[in-house]
């Protein structure tokens, strides 16, 4: 008996912690970014184009970096690739804070191909180790995801001020990457097989005939422009509307820890129910009034708005679910998670360079923020059909 790099990951608590670590270091790469956008572009010297092209690296990264994950799983095994993916995210975290303009996007894009990787990968880890737990894994993942994107708005303007600088308030979040990877490399452990197996090519029919593939994929880059564009942009909204930059950091924090309790509660009941269309609807009404808030009446209410943008932003979650559930075994899982980030966030690689140019065009947000509500109204319907009990 010995350990097969094919064979799925022993699904223990320390993977589960592993698999928790390792998704808390998927969003501060940008939340901590978008939290001091402002100093950053005053100490670089930069324009407001190269801002917009800056927030659309990490979803243009994703989609691109999001074809090699499949490849990366089998070649390597999902113990090396998902450890390979942090050492990268780790790298380009350091890199993006030593130097200049050309340094900061191309840091970030190597820093978001790390996590492209691990968007992809760890949902097959999840339904292979955990076959009978996916729902609550699922959430405890997402869960882990939203309170690293939180913390990681929430605590780089406070770290901006404590070190006097905001290239060593971005670059410390390489230290929890860094934490994820030691856990990971202890963690991770495939399971046991006799003997090396050969297996017959059999013949799979490609995901890009399947149309509920493609309403699954266009669904989650829309939920991606959503995450993206909020997070990208809602302190400079904010900020425009009056609100203070530390107030609107704490604000932007709140949108992301709204997430936790949401990934907690969402994909356990989503799990459990054979369509996950009524969820999808609930969901996309509370972010749509939290958009439109923030269009038509942006400083009469802004915490009730990113609350209702917050609890809308666990379609993240769901969306998830949606493609463990539409499959049938982890390899169909593999190829419609790797087929929805893929395409998905090159999707969502639009919106926030399109808002932020929309903005600089008109002077003001209002039209910006119309498309976004317009866009979720095609979310929404196309979650509700992608919710439907059926398999790709």
């Amino acid at each position: 008996m010995r350990r097969n790099r094919q064979v799925a990951l022993v699904g223990s608590t320390l993977l589960a912690i592993g698999v928790a670590l390792a998704a808390a270091n998927l969003r501060p790469a940008v939340t901590s970014l978008a939290a001091v956008l402002g100093d950053v572009r005053v100490s670089l010297g930069v324009s407001t184009a190269w801002t917009s092209v800056l927030t659309a690296v990490p979803t243009v990264c994703f989609g691109f970096a999001a074809f090699l994950a499949p490849w990366m799983g089998r070649r390597l095994g999902m113990a090396r690739a998902v450890a390979l993916s942090l050492l990268v995210l780790t790298v380009g975290l350091v890199l993006r804070v030593v130097d200049g303009p050309a340094a900061v996007l191309g840091g970030t894009f190597i820093a978001c191909a790390g996590i492209a990787v691990c968007n992809v990968l760890i949902p097959v880890v999840v339904k292979e180790s955990f076959p009978d737990r996916v729902g609550l894994v699922t959430g405890v993942y997402t869960a882990a995801l939203a309170a690293g994107a939180a913390l990681g708005a929430a605590f780089t303007p406070g770290l901006e001020s404590t070190f006097g600088s905001w290239r060593l308030a971005v670059g410390a979040w390489a230290f929890l990457s860094l934490a994820a990877l030691v856990v990971w490399l202890a963690a991770a452990r495939h399971g046991f097989s006799a003997r090396p197996t050969t297996h017959r090519p059999v013949a799979v029919r490609s995901l890009f005939r399947s149309p509920l593939a493609w309403v699954i994929t266009v669904f989650f880059g829309l939920q991606s422009l959503l995450a993206y564009t909020v997070m990208g942009w809602l302190p400079q909204i904010l900020g425009d509307a009056g609100v203070d930059r530390t107030t609107a950091g704490l604000l932007l924090a709140i949108t992301m820890v709204l997430g936790v309790p949401v990934s907690l509660i969402v994909p356990p009941l989503a799990a459990r129910r054979a369509s996950q269309s009524g969820l999808v609807l609930v969901l996309g009404v509370l972010a749509m009034l939290g958009v439109l808030g923030l269009a038509l009446a942006p400083a009469f209410a802004p915490g009730l708005w990113v609350v209702l943008i917050g609890i809308g932003m666990g379609m993240f979650p769901l969306a998830l679910v949606i493609i463990s559930l539409r499959t049938t075994s982890g390899a169909d899982t593999a190829r419609l998670s790797a087929m929805a980030q893929s395409i998905g966030y090159l999707i969502s690689a639009t919106g926030p360079f399109a808002f932020g140019v929309l903005r600089g065009e008109t002077g003001t947000w209002t039209l910006s923020m119309l498309l976004l509500a317009g866009l979720l109204a095609a979310l929404t319907a196309l979650g509700w059909i992608a919710g439907r009990p059926r398999t790709v």
